[in-house]
């Protein structure tokens, strides 16, 4: 039984890591969490009182995250701001949180000896040509191309620093695209889905062909664990499900199995800098810790992931106008 501090468990990935550890482990779980527009407690509700408490707080405030740390056999740190569209407006928060949040985290597990796993994304190694057969590894070179995705760069170099010069007791993994329940309206599927929901015709960034390597939320919890339990450290890992879609490919799987033409969607301008695609191979994570991924059919994972917003709009229709005003007004 551990004691684990899970940073950001009121956002999408967090809150679907603590579902998932408290049903799999018997470990005691606190979560910290800012409560920005993403973190939202609705998506921590029903969670045993005895396994689970909710802290409200920065993780870049030192006397907070020492306190916590000081009562922690390990952390998982998801915290962070990751939209590329709000870095491209507004650059200050993602410093603020996934560079400076990420030291100070360092640094309390370096006076404590805390075991700790740092959440990354594969938008740190830039993107591939859409003809080019490879696919990002552990060896690949960092080459972000947004505000967002330099700073989870320069969040794992912290990592990677501290684990060397301290000997911070670390990990890393970098996933791609994560898909299913809690996530917020803003992100491409849950967006698209909403729109439908609402009689809203789902949006298009530019023809659709950027491809993502979608992974449902359940198996990134599940590989986190495994690395938490198994993982060497100072290593990263990659974490992927082999699940490459373009966008244009995902709207209209969408819109199929809720029932519309698939052709019932709109184009808009693409967004600045858009990477064109993203592709994992986990082959270390799968090799040498030995997960392998549940959810290996996409159709199906979509379809259970619409279900659950069909069920669950008191969840995301709080968000829902708010972002899509946002949205309106850069005409997107």
């Amino acid at each position: 039984m551990a004691r684990l501090l899970v940073t950001g468990g009121a956002g999408f990935i967090g809150s679907n890591f603590v579902h998932h550890a408290l049903d799999h482990t018997d470990h005691h779980i606190t979560v910290l969490d800012k409560l920005t527009y993403a973190g939202n407690t609705a998506s921590l509700d029903g969670l045993p009182e005895s396994r689970f408490r909710f802290v409200r707080g920065d993780i870049a405030d030192a006397a907070l995250v020492d306190s916590l740390f000081a009562e922690s056999d390990a952390v998982v740190h998801y915290a962070a701001e990751s939209h590329n569209d709000n870095s491209l407006d507004d650059p200050r928060p993602f410093l603020d949180t996934n560079i400076i949040g990420t030291y100070t985290l360092l640094e309390a597990a370096r006076r404590h000896g805390t075991r700790l796993h740092h959440i990354s994304t594969d938008e740190v190694y830039g993107d591939l040509e859409l003809d080019d057969p490879a696919r990002f590894t552990e060896s690949t070179p960092y080459n972000p191309s947004s505000p967002y995705s330099s700073t989870k760069a320069g969040s794992d170099l912290l990592v990677r620093a501290w684990v060397r010069s301290f000997g911070v007791a670390a990990t890393i993994s970098n996933c791609s695209n994560n898909y299913g329940p809690y996530q917020h309206v803003e992100k491409f599927i849950p967006r698209q889905i909403t729109n439908v929901l609402r009689g809203i015709r789902p949006k298009l960034y530019g023809a659709g062909e950027n491809v993502r390597d979608w992974i449902h939320a359940d198996d990134h919890s599940a590989a986190v664990l495994t690395i938490l339990e198994k993982g060497v450290i100072g290593e990263t890992y990659l974490i992927g499900a082999d699940g490459e879609e373009n966008n244009k490919a995902v709207v209209e799987l969408i819109l199929t199995l809720m029932g519309q033409p698939a052709d019932a969607y709109d184009h808009v301008t693409d967004r600045t800098g858009h990477d064109l695609r993203y592709a994992i191979d986990s082959t270390k994570l799968r090799t040498e810790l030995g997960w392998t991924p549940i959810y290996q059919d996409f159709p199906a994972g979509l379809a259970a992931t619409i279900e659950w917003y069909r069920e669950n709009e008191a969840w995301w229709a709080p968000a829902k106008d708010a972002t899509e005003a946002f949205y309106a007004s850069k005409g997107q």
